[in-house]
């Protein structure tokens, strides 16, 4: 429930992030995506609406839009490049002892990739969870690190730039200051959107 409520109510833990810690803020969002794209067993922290959030107090004042792009694409690709490198290095055998990572997950991530290939990397970025298994798969399966590296970064630009920028441009909208709390949920439920369609494809082909 924590976790939840951190999720729904990020607008309040960022603004008292950034009360208590002021610049050095910018390093915890930094370890924040760092981790939720460079460790596979941390997909459960939060992605497109933290940079959503964090956008929407750039908006105000309180960060810079700019650095925090620079910053946060950065952590983005460092991200998925260390968990590619870890996925090259244990391999299959992670997740034959993992009990933290779901096999159904490692299934669709999997999928994502027969039907697209090294792009997945790109689509995986605004999907979660498929976003943190992707670049370990990769790994697993050695895909060349030069196609790896070239899809890792026009991801991390499109992912961090679209969330950021849009927090950005429509934070300073009253509308959205004042309900910020519900366009969070939304911007989580639809993020949800492709795997649910994926699934009920997937079960319909096979009934």
């Amino acid at each position: 429930m924590a976790i939840l409520d951190a999720l729904l109510h990020l607008d309040k833990y960022i603004g008292e992030i950034i009360l208590n810690y002021g610049t050095f803020t910018y390093f915890l969002l930094f370890l924040i995506i760092f981790a939720e794209t460079g460790l596979v067993i941390a997909p459960f922290l939060p992605g497109d609406s933290l940079l959503f959030v964090v956008g929407t107090f750039a908006a105000k004042g309180y960060l810079n839009v700019l650095l925090l792009f620079v910053i946060l694409v950065f952590a983005a690709i460092l991200g998925d490049a260390l968990n590619y490198w870890l996925g090259s290095y244990f391999g299959k055998r992670f997740f034959a002892k993992s009990k933290l990572i779901k096999r159904e997950h490692v299934q669709k991530t999997e999928e994502f990739y027969r039907k697209y290939g090294g792009k997945t990397i790109i689509f995986a970025r605004f999907i979660p969870i498929v976003r943190t298994i992707a670049p370990f798969i990769a790994g697993v399966g050695k895909m060349d690190y030069k196609t790896f590296f070239s899809y890792n970064v026009i991801g991390g630009i499109l992912w961090v730039g679209l969330f950021l920028f849009s927090g950005h441009i429509f934070g300073g909208i009253p509308f959205v200051q004042d309900n910020l709390t519900i366009i969070v949920l939304v911007i989580v439920l639809l993020s949800a959107v492709p795997p649910i369609v994926q699934f009920l494809t997937r079960k319909k082909i096979t009934t």
